[in-house]
């Protein structure tokens, strides 16, 4: 009954959705907005990959692939230490439940604006506006995984008298590790797009780049910045694929 109720609500919400937003359909696929597209994504071609352009190019995918990369980090530390009292039963779960929402509930692009303030511009901002946001995400992630463990490893340890670190560290911890590393891969993934997005505020990498050729209509340079972010994000989806076979051998 609960199940048909929830699929109902549903069915109505999409059918809503429908109904208020004005969705041009036939505006959308007309011949003219497809022309237009078309000559739009024709500037694209080919990309600029003069030897002086790379050598901006590079560095900036460097510093993109490392600010996801030390975001995800600083996030999953952060995240783990946070999603331990909220996957407790104890009285400071509300409060890290609700530190959680905040934390993800504001956006990575309202956090490095914020950010930019105390650090100035350039990457350090973008990197703790990544770690901040995706502690939020990672955080309730991690708290689910710890909730959901398999109780009889920490059950026959408690038995034997081991504490809470040790139960933790030697049957919660291994159970739950390769669905955290799996979570933290995909968040890393994620986060080289969103600090691309952050270039926007001054945040510094390839979407820095990418915000001022855009800007400019360098069509040729922001199409070899693309590329540049289609690389990093096969490359990271490339490691996690091999970490999560890795680890279930």
């Amino acid at each position: 009954m609960k199940l048909r109720a929830l699929l109902l609500g549903l069915v109505v919400l999409i059918v809503a959705s429908f109904w208020s937003l004005d969705l041009q359909w036939a505006a959308f696929f007309s011949g003219a907005a497809l022309a237009s597209m078309g000559r739009f994504v024709a500037e694209f071609w080919p990309p600029d990959v003069s030897p002086a352009f790379l050598a901006k190019l590079l560095p900036a995918a460097w510093e993109t692939l490392a600010m996801s990369a030390l975001g995800t980090l600083l996030a999953a530390g952060l995240g783990l230490l946070i999603a331990l009292p909220a996957a407790s039963g104890g009285l400071g779960r509300p409060g890290a439940r609700a530190l959680l929402n905040a934390l993800r509930a504001i956006p990575e692009l309202v956090w490095a604006s914020l950010l930019i303030i105390l650090a100035g511009l350039g990457p350090f901002a973008g990197t703790l506006a990544l770690a901040v946001h995706t502690a939020g995400v990672l955080g309730r992630l991690f708290a689910d995984a710890l909730e959901n463990a398999p109780p009889l490893a920490a059950t026959t340890l408690r038995q034997q008298g081991a504490g809470a670190v040790q139960v933790f560290a030697y049957a919660t911890l291994p159970t739950v590790l390769p669905q955290l590393l799996s979570y933290t891969l995909y968040r890393w993934e994620n986060n080289i797009r969103a600090a691309a997005v952050l270039g926007v505020v001054g945040a510094g990498g390839l979407g820095q780049m990418l915000a001022f050729h855009m800007g400019l209509f360098h069509m040729n340079k922001t199409a070899s910045v693309l590329a540049a972010m289609l690389l990093l994000v096969a490359l990271v989806d490339g490691l996690s694929v091999w970490t999560r076979r890795a680890l279930t051998r």
